[in-house]
């Protein structure tokens, strides 16, 4: 059993952390609060969101009177996250930066500051999580890995986001919101003088920088550079855009005077061309099947995997969204995964996340789709659907970044970055 005295808390100025701060003060653990200054810019409007949130983060520890200090983490994300998203934004793909951040930045950065300079024996956040290792690592075993599970409340889950955290924090990480229900702990501030927290407006949009208009932000970064729409059916134009980095797949297009709505179905950095399809239901925007970069285990890589097995679980990768039945299996570099129902607008640069059961196993960086319903429609026609589905399992991944399939000649090209 760990011995711990010293939690150091993430305080973000909102209510579900300052809860886990005052369920550790409770529990009578001596509790540090640590504000995480991770951007420092200020929006369109001239505002820093960072210095609002700072001072309702001081709010709650001084009415729970606990010691609360600012750190500067600004470096950290910018060259382990935010770096990395333009980079992503730049090759066409779509990244998750919470996924990142909290890889980088919460459960690194911050977790060694709090164990080198406060002497912390845990951590503490207010994601909606939960571990093997219990809410007040209770049940923490020194000689076991520890295991991350989904939460009580299905909807407010975030084991997504924490989907390629390590092992060295995660072990050492308490998340007492992991057994409640969002209701139950706005009712739970309410109730211990913290109704300034409680009815804060819940914080959205990309972790650290807000709900800015996302076009005007990121064009401050990437550069515009205008190309065009184009139907995926018949090759017609049928608008422009500014710039691919602006547009995720699945996306509506609101191109204006047209009958029927746009969606992006897929991206051509060479040409710059998003081909668009009429319709959210689309063929061209559904796959089965979708190829990653090598996964992160967070316990460990599943038996069967090891042994060069297929492998049966669940999939997603958006945090709203049901989860999917899938098959995986490794290959030279990643995973190839078939899904056992179709999944709209799977998209490169974004996670793919993998459970079994409650526990999150671990995630990979989707690299490319599958072909799509469209696709393999036009080899129906030639009798030759079956060369991508029948025979995904027996692919790999050669030098060129091209996946190839055994005895055949199809190959699709993909991206390691």
């Amino acid at each position: 059993m760990l011995k711990i005295k010293k939690v150091v808390v993430g305080i973000s100025g909102g209510v579900d952390s300052a809860v886990v701060a005052l369920m550790l003060k409770n529990k009578g653990y001596s509790v540090q609060g640590l504000f995480m200054q991770n951007w420092d810019i200020t929006d369109e409007t001239g505002v820093c969101k960072t210095d609002e949130d700072f001072k309702d983060a001081n709010i709650v520890c001084d009415k729970l009177q606990i010691p609360l200090v600012r750190v500067n983490f600004v470096k950290h994300y910018w060259n382990e996250v935010f770096s990395d998203l333009l980079k992503e934004y730049e090759s066409g793909n779509t990244p998750n930066p919470d996924v990142m951040c909290n890889r980088h930045v919460k459960f690194d950065a911050f977790y060694h500051h709090a164990r080198e300079h406060y002497n912390a024996d845990a951590i503490a956040t207010g994601h909606y999580a939960r571990t093997s290792f219990g809410p007040y690592l209770e049940q923490y075993d020194s000689t076991k890995n520890v295991r991350l599970l989904k939460a009580v409340d299905v909807k407010k889950d975030q084991t997504l986001f924490l989907c390629q955290i390590k092992q060295e924090a995660l072990r050492r990480t308490m998340f007492p919101l992991g057994e409640y229900i969002k209701v139950n702990v706005k009712k739970i501030a309410l109730e211990n003088t913290l109704e300034q927290i409680a009815k804060k407006k819940e914080s959205m949009g990309i972790c650290f920088i807000g709900s800015r208009n996302f076009p005007n932000f990121i064009s401050e970064y990437v550069l515009n550079k205008p190309g065009n729409f184009v139907n995926i059916d018949d090759g017609k134009i049928v608008g422009q855009h500014n710039g691919i980095h602006q547009w995720t797949l699945g996306q509506r297009t609101k191109l204006t005077g047209l009958p029927v709505a746009y969606f992006t179905a897929k991206k051509d950095i060479n040409t710059n061309d998003i081909y668009v399809v009429q319709g959210t239901g689309h063929p061209a925007l559904y796959t089965e099947s979708l190829y990653t970069s090598r996964p992160h285990w967070i316990h460990s890589c599943p038996t069967e995997l090891e042994r060069g097995k297929i492998f049966k679980c669940e999939f997603k990768f958006q945090h709203i969204e049901n989860y999917i039945s899938c098959q995986i299996c490794l290959v030279q570099q990643g995973v190839v995964i078939i899904l056992e129902t179709p999944r709209r607008a799977v998209t490169p640069g974004q996670f793919a996340v993998f459970y079994k059961n409650e526990e999150c196993l671990g995630s990979a960086k989707i690299l490319h789709a599958g072909p799509s319903h469209h696709t393999l429609n036009l080899f129906k026609v030639t009798n030759k659907s079956s060369i991508y589905k029948n025979k995904l399992f027996n692919s790999k991944i050669d030098k060129s970044n091209r996946i190839t399939f055994e005895n055949d000649c199809v190959s699709v090209k993909v991206s390691t970055s």
